[in-house]
């Protein structure tokens, strides 16, 4: 009779050896990279999103995926969506962020099983130890007869056990002192961090409160001539540069060494546009990542900065928001509103057609100086509107922002963006709702209180103003070939100074 054939018995998946941090895990199923603490292998990194990466096994072979991560996986130089991992393969997550190696175990790798000899000698050596701490360290029975070998041996093993509990409790009691004093250090130092955080966010403040009653004599000086109000702003102007001085010095030491250099630049754009870098939401650079590589994904932005160029729009445009003592970078408010194109025309509201550079409404336009065109219930470009005009139509935006600026918005550039965007009546009525104050009005807590009540495209007008700013400041940064259309700015600085 024929031998019934033996069932195949398939080898078991090979498992994965996952290195990073300086440590290595062995993983035997599909599993999750992430900063959540749910994530089988975490990594608490800025750069890293809270479920970035699924390495999966499926049908004895090991891949990875991108879970649609903010600053993407990259290996050698390029950035991937999914991969096949045949051998091992080192990826970093974001271009600049933390690295781990996957690599699939060969046959042997791990530490191989003891043979049957090795098995055996083993259970030889351990009853041969069983038997000795039976014969002499047992606890004897009533009446039991003990030898005198058997005796002393007790003797001394209860000597040497005696003196190593009483040095085991020193050496315990040593650690206990040790730890609570790095306890205690630890939570010294968080406490120090804490109160220079607290410093460092009154003075922002302090600084926002400044530039509001600057911006408000400015006003004041400009409609009446005073001489002595001017010589105020000045003097208001000093003591402003030297506030931002020693935030300076707070800030420098208060971020992380974890920071990469360009969120170290999303976090000083955000301050330079007048919000608080230190009481951002925790998500906010992650955020402005994903709004930064939306306008790495398409060629956008390359092509409004060469038009703005080549037409000699930037200098004129920054000028006339340094004028106002605004930020040079509103320049890429003209750049979301139009791509720069001095012809644009929006679709039809009820307050009208946007037209221009700055696409003002007809009210908003002739409120600021702009004589409308007689084409204006047309999307057909005007010669007689001054809205077309991109250097008055420039003028009227810059005092249009100012006067936002200074008031409702409390200095906060990020709230004049919404305002601009969403209609300032609009906007302003959730603004108002807060209190008068910088630090209880500014963008971060109008996203805490109304943020279902922000329209998407509003939220996405501020954000992609923002993260253009910061390619803006260092392009090359971002991959792009040429240099910040701001860096003219930096030499006249240096040269005045």
């Amino acid at each position: 009779m024929d031998a019934q054939r033996q069932p195949e018995v398939l080898p078991p998946p090979p498992a994965l050896q996952v290195r990073t941090h300086g440590s290595v895990l062995r993983m035997t199923r599909s599993f999750h990279v992430g900063r959540d603490a749910d994530c089988d292998v975490r990594i608490d990194d800025m750069q890293v999103s809270r479920r970035h990466v699924l390495v999966s096994l499926e049908n004895g072979r090991w891949s990875f995926q991108d879970l649609r991560s903010g600053n993407g996986v990259y290996a050698a130089g390029q950035r991937l969506q999914s991969a096949t991992i045949d051998r091992a393969i080192t990826i970093s997550l974001g271009l600049d962020g933390p690295e781990l190696t996957l690599e699939v175990e060969r046959p042997g790798q791990s530490e191989a099983p003891k043979t049957a000899r090795e098995t055996v000698a083993h259970g030889r050596e351990t009853m041969l130890l069983d038997n000795y701490a039976e014969r002499y360290f047992a606890a004897a029975e009533d009446g039991e007869p003990v030898g005198r070998q058997t005796m002393l041996i007790r003797k001394a093993f209860a000597r040497v056990h005696k003196r190593q509990r009483r040095r085991y409790v020193w050496m315990i009691a040593v650690l206990a002192l040790a730890v609570v004093g790095a306890l205690g250090y630890g939570l010294y130092q968080r406490r120090q961090v804490e109160l220079q955080r607290a410093v460092a966010e009154d003075l922002f403040y302090q600084m926002k409160s400044l530039d509001v009653d600057i911006a408000n004599l400015e006003r004041v000086a400009a409609s009446s001539g005073n001489t002595q109000v001017q010589d105020q702003v000045s003097k208001y102007l000093i003591r402003r540069r030297q506030m931002e001085s020693n935030y300076d010095g707070f800030v420098t030491s208060l971020y992380k060494r974890s920071l990469t250099e360009p969120e170290r630049l999303i976090l000083r754009v955000t301050r330079l546009l007048g919000e608080c870098e230190l009481a951002a939401p925790p998500e906010y650079l992650e955020e402005v990542g994903r709004y930064i590589a939306r306008w790495q994904s398409s060629g956008r932005f390359a092509r409004a900065l060469t038009l703005a160029r080549e037409k000699g729009y930037i200098p004129p445009i920054a000028q006339a928001f340094l004028q106002q003592n605004l930020p040079p970078q509103f320049l890429y408010l003209a750049m979301e509103e139009s791509d720069f194109d001095a012809f644009a025309s929006g679709p039809p509201t009820y307050m009208g057609i946007a037209k221009g550079m700055w696409q003002f409404v007809p009210e908003t336009g002739q409120r600021y100086g702009l004589n409308i065109g007689p084409l204006a219930g047309s999307r057909q470009p005007d010669a007689g509107d001054d809205r077309h005009k991109w250097d008055k139509a420039t003028i009227a935006a810059a005092r249009y922002i100012k006067d936002i600026y200074s008031t409702d918005a409390q200095a906060s550039a990020l709230l004049v963006m919404a305002s601009y965007n969403w209609g300032e009546n609009r906007v302003i009525n959730l603004v108002r709702s807060l209190s008068p104050n910088p630090k209880d009005r500014n963008f971060w807590k109008l996203l805490e209180r109304y943020r279902e009540r922000i329209p998407k495209d509003t939220y996405d007008y501020v954000f992609y103003i923002v993260s253009a700013a910061v390619i803006g400041e260092n392009p090359k940064m971002f991959g792009y070939p040429f240099d910040s259309p701001l860096k003219y700015l930096e030499t006249e600085q240096t040269a005045a100074r």
